[in-house]
Parts: C-alpha cells; structure tokens; sequence
C-alpha cells in the first residue's frame, strides 16, 4: 500500500474520477435534476447522492468481478449504454412535459371589454424554498447507479490493467468514485448558478434554461442509441 508506484496511481485515479463526471451523459441527466431545483445547497445534495449511487454499483460489480475472477461480457455493457441512453431520453420528456403542464399556458383576459389570449407562466414559488427529498436524493442516487452499471465494463479493464487483488482494485474504484463525487459536486454547483440567478432576475430565461436541460438530455440520449446501434452492427 505504501509503494509509491501504487499512490500514484490511486492519485491519477482520483483525477480520472473528476474528469468522469464530465461526461456528457452524466451531465445531461444531472441537468435534468438541477433545473427542477434551483438551489446551490441541493446542488451540492445532487451530486453527492450522484456520486454515492455510481460508486455503489461500480463497488458491487468490482467486487464480483475480483473476487470470482471473471469478465464483463460486451454485451452487458451495450445493454447498459442503452438503458442510459433510454433513461437521458425519459429524464428530459419528462421535464419538457411538467414544463409544458405546469408553468406554460394559454392566459385569458379582458381589457375594456376586449377578449386576450396570451401564453403566460407561473413559477411556483416553492421550488426554491421546501427541500424535495426524492430530487435531491432518490433521484440523482438511482441515475448515478446506472451510470456506474454502463461505465462498470470499461473501469474495470483499466482497474484489472494496475491489480487483481480484491483490496488493492476496492480502494482503487473507492478512489475513483471520491473524484467523481467531487468531481459532479462542483459541476453542480456551476450548473445551478445560472439557474438561481435567472429564477430572481428573469423567469422567461428561467424557464428557458428548464427548456433547454430538457432537450439536450432526449439529444444525448438519442445520440447515444443511435451511436450504440452503429456500434453493435459493425458500420
């Protein structure tokens, strides 16, 4: 433990998880999450429980895999690629459907005895001020456990590369998984801020924003299946 060729690479480990969580997929579904709780305190709470979830899952397929000493099998991984690409894909409709359903919609009034319809919001005001315990935790824990499943495969090969002792690999996927946390932590916090400074100043940008999260989650997620698909026929 105390070679230093081994904290190096526990080291670059850490660096490895930080950079990880930069993935677009992993950014577009924290996104999602971020923009229906405009907060920097939950942000925080998002990516940790982000973090907490991949690790999980990336320490329970580690474990299987050095203590029975097998392999993930390709397919395992496409599989999994495809479920995030599907999830990105919900994660996004859904947040295009509540935007539609609960902040748009078709305002009448009168002015001098004249009929107006007009498209008008309401942003509920709450959003900012109650702690929502499934967004901020639930939520991020159950998405970040699917991306530590789809990028499981390719963690392992690198872990399997330095050690196939169990301890040795454990504390190596901990290390990566503590970059991660990190890593998602302060993306989070970058992501939010725009978010509540657009919420005090500027709704419409606000609710633009919302829009936006959306969208590019169904495009990543879209563009993920479609690049599997090309992937799994060989062009």
């Amino acid at each position: 433990m105390s070679d230093p060729s081994y904290s190096a690479v526990l080291g670059f480990g850490f660096l490895l998880g930080i950079r990880h969580a930069l993935d677009a997929d992993h950014l577009a579904a924290v996104s999602t999450v971020l923009a229906q709780r405009p907060s920097l305190r939950a942000s925080s709470a998002v990516g940790l429980w982000w973090g907490v979830g991949h690790t999980l899952t990336l320490l329970i397929v580690g474990s299987v895999v050095l203590a029975l000493g097998i392999h993930i099998p390709p397919q395992f991984e496409l599989i999994a690629e495809s479920g995030v690409g599907v999830l990105l894909i919900v994660l996004g409709g859904s947040l295009a459907v509540k935007l539609c359903r609960e902040r748009w919609h078709m305002h009448r009034h009168q002015h001098d005895g004249d009929a107006h319809v007009h498209l008008h919001s309401h942003q509920r005001q709450d959003d900012h001020r109650h702690r929502h315990w499934l967004t901020d935790s639930v939520r991020p824990l159950c998405i970040g456990m699917a991306h530590g499943l789809a990028g499981s495969a390719a963690l392992m090969l690198i872990i399997l590369a330095t050690t196939q002792e169990l301890g040795p690999g454990l504390l190596s996927i901990a290390v990566f998984g503590v970059g991660s946390i990190a890593g998602m932590m302060a993306i989070g916090l970058t992501i939010s801020l725009p978010l509540v400074c657009s919420l005090s100043f500027s709704r419409p940008l606000f609710l633009g924003l919302q829009g936006f999260a959306g969208a590019a989650s169904v495009g990543v997620g879209v563009w993920m299946l479609v690049k599997l698909v090309f992937a799994s026929t060989g062009e």
